[in-house]
């Protein structure tokens, strides 16, 4: 699942967004195949080459309901002369037994049903009078009200060529044909695909497990009163929802409190259902950080360079982070800032990559495009630090969305882009060219 590494760290590196994320990657390893059924592998990658054992269609067959003729027989025919067919019978879908179209004869045929022998062509029903001795019909009557269409005679109004609206074996796909490749991410067509060929179960890597949860002592549940000093918990909520975005089976876990030992409990009883585990709050410098000090201590003991470690990034909001495996699984652990604006970035840039990584996924980030920025001020950033800042991105160019400051969360609500000051630049004016990360 994970293998750590060697990590140059110290109390004062500042470690830049690369650096971070780079140590996140190469820790995280994609989960190891399973085989599931279906409908429990959707939006998982698969991991080996499917192939066709069987051409779809599997039979040649009507892709109208009309009738079945040969082509001779309607050569010439119109409204004025039409052909006059004999009517030997139904054709209808999943039917076994075939009937014979010999010459001067037709048989009604369903979409979907089989190319009885003799036919080489199929008639829409439109063409004809529906064997009611009149005008072009609409549609057929239904068998089980008038049993007798299925005899008599029908006329033919209009010629038809060979092969006209008849699909032909295999040609959707043929048997040895791949029908999917191994990395293709599992939606509704590729599970339709797989079911069509008769393939009930798949291989692939399974969704990633993420268990997210908050801590501090002033965070109740929504719905709840508040009382004085107290705020709801919102970064479990909009953790939860960005992990399952991104394809993950997320957990939230109800906020815990600032001890020590209640998050190391937590965190140890959540660790079986985990492949991935996010905590927000509490990593930065004050006395209440509680998974700083709960986890500061923790190491995997048979695992060189494991544990947990804090470090201040390169970057603003989110410079306090921690990453590092724990428990007998070495289960990848990322603590993110409580600042919900802060968690929230902090999560498109490393959390994100990190669970596409365990899902096997070969695009694990978010695109970045340029773009023109569009506002009547500076956009300043501290000397040595990355600012991203919320904006919206249209036609290349993008204009910030609630201004610099990193508390904003309603201003995040209706952004959908990350627009990136470089490290060390202390100023980006209107009208240049940023990097912007695309959210949506």
């Amino acid at each position: 699942m994970s293998s750590a590494v060697t990590r140059a760290t110290g109390q004062d590196h500042l470690w830049s967004v690369t650096e971070h994320l780079e140590d996140i990657l190469s820790t995280v390893r994609p989960l190891d195949p399973i085989q599931l059924q279906l409908l429990d592998a959707q939006g998982c990658v698969l991991v080996e080459d499917v192939m066709v054992p069987v051409s779809l269609p599997p039979f040649d067959n009507s892709s109208m309901d009309g009738y079945a003729v040969r082509v001779a027989d309607v050569a010439g025919a119109s409204e004025e002369y039409p052909a006059v067919l004999t009517v030997v019978g139904d054709v209808a879908a999943g039917q076994s037994e075939l009937l014979h179209v010999g010459p001067g004869q037709t048989a009604r045929i369903m979409t979907g049903a089989p190319l009885p022998p003799g036919a080489e062509a199929v008639v829409p029903v439109e063409w004809t009078d529906g064997g009611l001795g009149e005008g072009p019909v609409s549609q057929m009557r239904a068998r089980s009200t008038s049993p007798e269409g299925a005899s008599g005679q029908v006329h033919v109004h209009r010629p038809a060529g060979p092969r006209a609206h008849v699909r032909a074996k295999g040609s959707d796909v043929k048997a040895g044909d791949r029908a999917l490749s191994a990395g293709t991410v599992l939606g509704p067509p590729q599970i339709g695909l797989l079911a069509a060929i008769g393939r009930g179960t798949v291989r692939v890597r399974p969704r990633p497990r993420v268990v997210v949860l908050s801590t501090g002592s002033e965070l109740i549940q929504p719905d709840g009163e508040l009382e004085s000093g107290q705020i709801y918990d919102s970064n479990s909520f909009a953790l939860c929802a960005a992990a399952r975005d991104a394809g993950a089976i997320a957990y939230r876990v109800g906020a815990v409190a600032d001890d020590a030992e209640t998050l190391r409990a937590t965190i140890e009883d959540q660790l079986i259902r985990a492949d991935l585990v996010v905590t927000t709050g509490g990593v930065s410098v004050g006395a209440y950080d509680v998974v700083k000090e709960a986890l500061s201590s923790v190491g995997d003991e048979d695992e060189a360079g494991g544990g947990i470690e804090f470090r201040k990034l390169a970057m603003q909001p989110g410079k306090p982070q921690g990453f590092g495996t724990i428990g007998p699984d070495h289960t990848p652990l990322l603590a993110l800032p409580g600042n919900p604006v802060s968690s929230y970035v902090s999560f498109e840039l490393f959390v994100r990559p990190a669970i596409r990584t365990l899902a096997g996924l070969d695009d694990v980030h978010r695109p970045t495009v340029r773009a023109t920025l569009r506002t009547e001020k500076s956009l300043t950033s501290p000397a040595g630090r990355r600012q991203f800042l919320r904006g919206r991105y249209a036609d290349g160019e993008v204009t910030p969305v609630g201004g610099a400051g990193s508390h904003l969360i309603a201003a995040l609500a209706h952004a959908d882009a990350l627009i990136v000051v470089p490290e060390t630049v202390e100023s980006v004016e209107p009208g240049t060219e940023v990097d912007v990360v695309l959210l949506g």
